[in-house]
């Protein structure tokens, strides 16, 4: 089987490590960036540096013992990433500075891709790993367009403008907001922070490793595994933290708090960053240094949502006018977005359209109509309880698996059959309300319009990974 693999991220690095390690040496990996690494290449904004543990961060076959510290900055995970493309072997089957426009099944069954330069050929199958945190989401308010001075997405960081002494306004208050804002507050004359919704922030310890420490991951390997298995316990405990009417979600709830009563000298302030949600509705953070910037005088933290932007500023919720030298959107990003290129199936269909706005999947890795195309994370394909690169080695061998399953029985293609599709989703359905994220009283980006949660899996690794480890191709129509 020749097999398309979309994205050179880390999904797409383990997918293309599994077909090896299962016996399938044709396949191609396409992406658009000009080097391996997926969002820890597109993105470079000050302070970039993944929330997980370094040591759980990493492939379980390929570890790493050079790690600088116990959470690291973006450069480094991107050359982690770049390296495990060359010793797996990859490096041949990358095509590099490749944005894939078009994907199309076609009569015979196989399926054509098409870059926005070229004709790519025909696969057997294709396995999407093009990741989330990719299309920038800007605030749907008027003005926008008319800012006279520069303004940016986290995603599409401008290193040409300097903001030393300058009036900056940050735009949101999450994951991206709390890396940024520490580093630019040393450099701006005055820096506001727009916070429509107060997170959940719990301290980073981030603890730089010196050099004898790695000299001893690299000489007594079991010690990595050792720090990756403890690392894996507390990880664990977000499964329980996330959970309505657990009493890890109030032990958590309390952390942070005692965190901001030490961080935060205003007592005012205080109250503006206690979250009104439960504990993961959004999204968990950490930080040891986005609390302790609100304190600096040059920074103004504003609970307010963005109303409009002017040529000179913006103007808050309240109708509060605040003047601007350069405006920074830490919006997020469109999650799931399956129009970012054309995909058609059976009859045509196409994927975006159904999708929709309640994008689901069977199992996290495929859908209905779409025979041999697959998601390396589709719809609720990720666990919040482990790293993602557990969910993803777990989400690629089973794709893999299929594929050696569907060659052994001479069969050209498999398309997951509607009933199970059905059935399986109907079982998720019922699980949804059990926690914070997919509770119906939830606004996050978690969250569709539709009310459906389509981003997490609704339970733990160990549920998943029995669910994924009893699939077959009885499960799929067979061509």
């Amino acid at each position: 089987m020749n097999v398309a693999i979309i994205g050179a991220g880390p999904a797409g690095i383990a997918a293309g490590h599994e077909l090896l390690r299962q016996g399938f040496n044709e396949f191609t990996i396409f992406d658009a960036l000009d080097e391996p690494g997926g969002t820890w290449r597109l993105h470079s904004y000050p302070g970039l540096a993944c929330d997980v543990w370094a040591h759980s961060y990493t492939f379980s076959f390929a570890p790493n013992p050079d790690w600088s510290a116990s959470f690291v900055g973006f450069a480094e995970i991107q050359q982690y990433l770049k390296r495990c493309a060359t010793a797996f072997g990859l490096d041949p089957r990358l095509r590099m500075n490749t944005r894939i426009s078009r994907v199309a099944l076609q009569s015979s069954g196989k399926w054509q891709l098409q870059s926005d330069d070229d004709d790519l050929g025909e696969f057997d199958a294709v396995i999407s790993a093009i990741g989330n945190q990719h299309t920038p989401l800007f605030p749907d308010v008027p003005g926008i367009d008319r800012f006279a001075g520069p303004s940016w997405h986290s995603t599409q960081w401008n290193h040409e403008v300097d903001l030393t002494g300058k009036r900056v306004v940050v735009v949101g208050s999450a994951a991206a907001a709390v890396q940024i804002v520490p580093e630019v507050a040393r450099q701006a004359g005055q820096l506001t922070v727009l916070q429509r919704s107060a997170n959940w922030i719990m301290p980073r310890r981030k603890k730089t490793y010196s050099d004898a420490q790695r000299r001893r991951f690299r000489r007594f390997p079991w010690l990595m595994s050792l720090t990756r298995k403890v690392q894996s316990l507390m990880m664990g405990q977000v499964e329980y933290a996330v959970t309505l009417g657990h009493k890890r979600m109030d032990q958590f709830e309390s952390m942070v708090k005692k965190y901001i009563d030490q961080a935060i000298d205003d007592p005012e302030l205080r109250e503006k960053l206690i979250p009104t949600s439960r504990y993961g509705c959004k999204r968990g953070l950490v930080s040891d240094d986005f609390y302790p910037a609100l304190n600096r005088d040059n920074v103004e933290l504003v609970a307010e949502g963005l109303a409009r932007v002017e040529p000179d500023g913006i103007v808050t919720s309240s109708g509060r006018e605040i003047k601007a030298d350069v405006i920074i959107y830490c919006t997020g990003y469109r999650i799931l977005d399956y129009d970012r290129f054309a995909v058609t199936g059976v009859d045509g269909a196409s994927l975006a359209d159904a999708m929709g706005d309640e994008p689901r999947a069977h199992k996290g890795i495929c859908r209905p109509g779409f025979p041999n195309y697959f998601f390396a994370v589709g719809p609720n394909g990720l666990v919040l309880n482990v790293s993602y690169y557990v969910t993803v080695e777990r989400n690629v061998e089973t794709i893999v698996g299929l594929m050696k399953q569907l060659r052994a029985q001479n069969k050209q293609s498999m398309n997951v059959k509607a009933s199970q599709y059905q059935q399986y989703n109907d079982w998720m359905d019922e699980r949804f309300e059990r926690f914070s994220w997919g509770s119906s009283n939830c606004n996050s980006y978690y969250m569709g319009a539709s009310g459906h949660a389509p981003f997490l899996f609704p339970g733990n690794f160990k549920e998943y990974r029995k669910l994924h480890e009893a699939m077959s191709l009885q499960e799929f129509e067979l061509q």
